[in-house]
């Protein structure tokens, strides 16, 4: 990856979509982490200082919520923060709210380039 490539974290429970999305993100030339749990995606956003964060709402642990509002106490709107969940309820509605972009899955994946291509 080049100095100047857009870093991206990816944060799903569900592996297999993780590593889905990040693969798309990488043949679009975007520097792609993954985290499993909210907890390990703090850690690797404190480390690696990304310019987005695209997190499942819903996540055993530490969920969505409570990691977008984390991100945004420590980083404001340093990180773009992208929500997606395939749920719509209160929590889901209260996450949508703090975040800067949010997908219902399946996620569109133009519809998602479109709102990367800015942050390059």
């Amino acid at each position: 990856m080049t100095a100047d490539a857009v870093q991206v974290v990816v944060v799903d429970d569900a592996k297999d979509e993780a590593d889905l999305l990040a693969a798309l993100l990488q043949v679009n030339g975007y520097e792609v982490r993954t985290a499993g749990t909210a907890e390990e995606a703090l850690a690797l956003i404190e480390r690696s200082k990304p310019h987005c964060v695209l997190f499942d709402v819903r996540m055993p642990g530490m969920g969505g919520e409570e990691l977008c509002r984390q991100l945004r106490d420590h980083h404001g709107d340093d990180i773009v923060l992208i929500a997606v969940s395939s749920y719509n309820d209160e929590r889901i509605t209260a996450t949508f709210a703090m975040a800067d972009h949010f997908f219902a899955k399946p996620m569109d994946c133009a519809s998602l380039m479109a709102v990367l291509a800015p942050v390059k």
